[in-house]
């Protein structure tokens, strides 16, 4: 109803016509979140150890689980992949037809490339543009503060950022003992070692690796997910569940 101080051009003339009524016109904007999934790609996302898959079949499970939680929810969602440089850009969709296609895309990703993750991050914060969320999967698995630059870069350009560090528990701990060769999935550069000899320092390295990176999403009040990969994915997408909605 029509009350002392509502603009009078809100008033329903069509309605007081039939009803004598004063009764005033109110408006309910409805927004759809704007949303990015950014998926590294590069060579050292197809390590498996532990897990019963790969780091990237865990980041790509995640990535699809995550677009179809906010086409659900009526959100829009793109997908970018990224390693050396940026490889693929699908802008967003927001119905399940429209969605087809990346998922057809994550299906036949093959982790290749050396990683490069600041300059690819700074460019794709370019190619998103306006503020919205940007979900961030990766095993990070290059120098923290260049990764802590580029996820500072979301920050300061208003994006509200979830981050998933994929990780396989044989690659947090060494699960060998003696002489081992060891080969960088990446650079292809081999390193004989003692890993008996190495080993503590090896994953408290790791773990302040791990550390830095969540204290830097903290910091930018990033939603930050340590991720293993022989997690069940649906246990960790309920639990962004709360967090996209």
């Amino acid at each position: 109803d029509y009350a002392p101080g509502d603009p009078t051009n809100l008033i329903d003339w069509a309605v007081y016509a039939r009803s004598d009524r004063y009764l005033v016109r109110k408006y309910h904007e409805e927004t759809n979140l704007r949303a990015h999934v950014l998926l590294d790609i590069s060579a050292s996302l197809g390590f498996r150890d532990e897990g019963p898959v790969s780091k990237l079949e865990c980041a790509s499970f995640l990535a699809a689980g995550a677009m179809f939680m906010l086409l659900n929810q009526g959100d829009s969602v793109g997908l970018v992949t990224f390693d050396g440089r940026i490889r693929d850009v699908f802008k967003p969709v927001g119905t399940s037809e429209e969605l087809r296609p990346l998922l057809l895309h994550l299906e036949g990703l093959k982790a290749a490339g050396e990683s490069r993750i600041e300059p690819c991050l700074h460019e794709a914060a370019g190619l998103i543009g306006q503020p919205g969320l940007v979900i961030l999967i990766s095993d990070f698995l290059a120098d923290a503060d260049a990764v802590i630059r580029g996820i500072r870069h979301f920050n300061h350009d208003g994006h509200n950022l979830i981050v998933f560090h994929v990780s396989d528990r044989g690659e947090r701990r060494l699960g060998f003992a003696g002489l081992a060769e060891l080969r960088d999935m990446e650079t292809r550069a081999r390193l004989v070692v003692e890993s008996d000899e190495i080993r503590e320092a090896y994953e408290s390295a790791v773990e302040n690796h791990l550390q830095k990176i969540r204290h830097a999403c903290t910091e930018c009040m990033a939603d930050y997910h340590l991720v293993d990969t022989a997690d069940p994915v649906d246990e960790t997408l309920h639990r962004l569940g709360g967090r996209t909605v």
